[in-house]
């Protein structure tokens, strides 16, 4: 991200996975505008109300968007993605992991990108969920996207569990660790939303299988 912000627009990411062939990811991706925003992620902005947290805000693709509508905070780990977040203008932009995050409440709690596969396990899931709502004011939502991935399982036969599987990423030849990374269908959210006391809206249902789903808590 640092390279592609001095001006190696035409770097490439290569994102190896643990149940198929590597693929481009270009690195463009990280740094989109308004226009650039899929329909989903546009409703999800759209969908913010009151003091929003945005969870592995990376660099500040929605973070950039969505602090001109609302107060928000960009929540990222890593020390770099922040230092370029800030020098593109994310305003508020504080270094960190979700798991031990918890200085403050918010009204919406924002995981797009896939943000949510940070749980890595699905066994996981409810104890996030938990996590999340401690984060959350009365009449607060988390909004989050994730896949369906059952089209892929009978062309597979590596996956632990369903929804559970490893990204590593590839820059000009170096290797990253392997990461874990958790996709859920829509029913495995509702019951494990329900185990932490959350409701479940599915707000859009994607042709390519992609969901983006609201959570508000239980009365």
């Amino acid at each position: 991200m640092k390279d592609y912000l001095i001006g190696n627009e035409k770097a490439n990411l290569i994102l190896r996975n643990s149940y198929g062939n590597p693929e481009k990811m270009p690195v463009s991706v990280f740094f989109r505008e308004e226009c650039d925003l899929t329909p989903l992620e546009r409703l999800a902005v759209e969908s913010c109300h009151g003091r929003v947290l945005d969870i592995g805000a990376g660099v500040g693709a929605i973070s950039r968007i969505a602090q001109t509508k609302y107060d928000l905070v960009a929540l990222e780990r890593s020390s770099d993605a922040c230092e370029v977040g800030k020098l593109l203008g994310v305003e508020q932009v504080v270094r960190g992991d979700i798991w031990e995050y918890g200085s403050t409440t918010f009204d919406t709690l924002l995981l797009l990108m896939n943000g949510i596969g940070i749980v890595e396990k699905l066994n996981k899931l409810t104890l996030f969920l938990l996590h999340l709502k401690k984060l959350l004011n009365t009449e607060g939502q988390i909004l989050l996207d994730s896949s369906d991935l059952t089209y892929l399982y009978p062309k597979i036969k590596s996956f632990p569990r369903l929804g559970e599987i490893s990204y590593q990423y590839e820059y000009k030849g170096r290797l990253g660790p392997w990461i874990n990374w958790l996709y859920f269908d829509k029913e495995n959210l509702r019951k494990h939303a329900l185990e932490a006391g959350f409701n479940t809206r599915i707000l859009l249902d994607t042709e390519e299988d992609q969901y983006l789903a609201q959570l508000t808590l239980s009365n």
